[in-house]
């Protein structure tokens, strides 16, 4: 194994606390501090994004990469996928982080052939599972990108052109091989081009009827060769189709439910994603929480006056709150973890910026933990939204809630109240300076 060391000088993170000036320091992210009953560690899982971290250059649609990073710098393939192994595995181990993830070619380039690409794939994964060996590292998901080739331009899953399809179907086998090789825990789908451009030359309905089906033979492959974690479905709705079928929480779980996967596929969900769909994360935290969907967390944000995919790394503590108070009451993840689907800004350049960039990621979710967990367990916040409900815990409320009513029954009770609805504050002033008052 190679001895290549590309972060000289920077030893391992460490936190030191909130009182720290050292900017290689957690100052909230205390791995074993315990929050609601389990440490952050065991919470949050926290995974480095092979693509942003160790294969993005800073490129954009107007320009050229402008991080020229050091491990960049082979011009063989092979060799050049291990100088990427060997900075990841140095990075991930001195961040102190337990995961990693990535899509198929973040890990080595692709072949000019099926067969070549096969070969390059068993070669590095033979390396990082000695990378695996030697650090303790953990792979919480693989994924297969089937959205950057030409040949995708049309869908892969959803491509009308068969042979297409087959090819996508191939690659897939492929990095479930992969996962499965490196014990990843789960497998995600992104369908980044598994939508449309225009109807006019679209079949919709067999599209996802063609998608369903690849989702299903991709499921039943995996479990035959005894792999047993969950798959993620990423909503997102558009960029780089003007239409994804998977547009947000709510459609994907009702493709999910409508094709009968809803027992082995579960979402991972956006924040940059959550906010193109025009929701809020919370939202769809909340969306995939209610129907017990809610399995991991790409964790990232976009900008608020850029209307795009800019996967910037969190740092909106308020925002973060909110979702950690969601996280709570659904009581964490199902099978996966937080993952920095995020990347430094193009014109951060310099390889500490990695570390500023993720220390600042974990401390801000860390700290929307440490709000959420307050707010839950202030009864003035807590106690107003069990009052709000109170009509429905018992009397005629009470029989709604267990079907117990017709709409008749509505219609006499409200027939027979002669005092009158009377306005019931929500209060939300109150309850956004609870909020606040504990960050």
């Amino acid at each position: 194994m190679s001895n290549n060391q590309y972060f000289k000088g920077i030893d391992k993170i460490k936190f030191e606390g909130k009182a720290s000036d050292n900017p290689l320091a957690f100052k909230y992210y205390n791995p074993d501090q315990l929050v609601a009953g389990k440490t952050m560690r065991e919470h949050f899982k926290f995974a480095i994004a092979y693509w942003h971290s160790f294969c993005g250059q800073g490129a954009d649609p107007f320009g050229a990469g402008t991080q020229n990073f050091p491990w960049d710098s082979n011009s063989d393939p092979l060799q050049a996928a291990k100088d990427k192994a060997d900075a990841a595995f140095e990075f991930i181990t001195k961040m102190g982080f337990d995961y990693f993830c990535f899509h198929d070619y973040d890990l080595i380039q692709e072949g000019n052939s099926l067969a070549e690409s096969e070969k390059r794939l068993e070669t590095i994964t033979d390396y990082i599972k000695e990378k695996q060996k030697e650090s303790g590292v953990k792979l919480l998901w693989g994924t297969a990108n089937c959205f950057s080739n030409p040949r995708y331009m049309n869908g892969a899953a959803t491509n009308p052109d068969f042979n297409v399809v087959a090819y996508a179907g191939a690659q897939v086998k492929l990095a479930l091989d992969a996962t499965m090789k490196l014990n990843g825990e789960n497998y995600v789908f992104w369908g980044g081009r598994e939508g449309y451009i225009s109807l006019l030359n679209t079949d919709m309905g067999r599209e996802q009827d063609h998608m369903a089906r690849f989702l299903t033979m991709a499921k039943d492959y995996a479990r035959a060769q005894g792999f047993k974690g969950t798959f993620f479905i990423e909503p997102k709705p558009m960029e780089p189709s003007k239409h994804q079928y998977d547009f947000d929480a709510a459609t994907s779980i009702g493709f999910l439910h409508k094709y009968g996967l809803q027992d082995d596929f579960k979402l991972n969900i956006e924040v940059n994603h959550a906010t193109l769909a025009q929701h809020t994360f919370e939202h769809e935290l909340t969306v995939a929480a209610n129907d017990n969907m809610l399995g991991s967390i790409d964790a990232n944000r976009g900008d608020y006056q850029n209307g795009w995919d800019t996967d910037q790394f969190p740092n909106n503590v308020e925002e973060t709150a909110r979702a950690m108070m969601v996280f709570l009451k659904a009581g964490g993840l199902q099978g996966g973890g937080v993952n920095f689907d995020a990347k430094i800004r193009r014109n951060s350049t310099d390889l500490e910026d990695l570390f500023h960039a993720h220390i600042g990621g974990a401390d801000t979710f860390a700290r929307g933990l440490l709000v959420a967990e307050k707010v839950l367990n202030d009864n003035a916040f807590s106690s107003f939204i069990q009052n709000r409900y109170a009509s429905f815990n018992d009397g005629k409320g009470s029989q709604f809630e267990q079907g117990k009513l017709t709409l008749q029954d509505l219609y006499a009770i409200a027939s027979t109240n002669k005092s009158g609805i009377n306005a019931i504050s929500g209060k939300l002033e109150l309850l956004e300076n609870i909020l606040n008052n504990h960050i």
